[in-house]
């Protein structure tokens, strides 16, 4: 699992950790029934505190995110579909947000803009 943390960050290291999860998951890098690595193990991983891991996977469990079954680990929770796609409709949305704010600021055109998304959208 490839968790980038940064100690120069306002966020605590336990809301990156979740956070990070959050998105494999509404990307679809996690699947419903995945398996994470142990508290443990991915505490050695990050080199970080186990409460801090353990506080992650609590987030991730009072969110919905995760189960953790005693003794088997801490899985992918199945997601309902509508929710996972609002999810997912949410970060195009921040997305889409942040390039029209830039193309705003070099003032492009909605019609230059919707261009370049056609052709964007058709290349992949």
């Amino acid at each position: 699992m490839n968790i980038v943390i940064s100690n120069s960050s306002q966020e605590p290291i336990y809301e990156q950790i979740a956070r990070q999860i959050k998105n494999m998951i509404m990307r679809g890098e996690l699947r419903e029934g995945d398996i994470l690595p142990s508290i443990r193990s991915l505490a050695k991983e990050l080199q970080i505190s186990v409460i801090t891991t353990k506080r992650a996977y609590q987030e991730l469990e009072n969110d919905g995110y995760i189960v953790t079954v005693q003794g088997k680990g801490s899985f992918v929770a199945a997601q309902n579909k509508e929710l996972l796609r609002e999810m997912r409709l949410k970060i195009v949305e921040e997305k889409l947000a942040e390039a029209v704010d830039a193309a705003k600021t070099i003032e492009l055109t909605l019609e230059e803009m919707q261009e370049m998304l056609r052709i964007l959208y058709e290349e992949v």
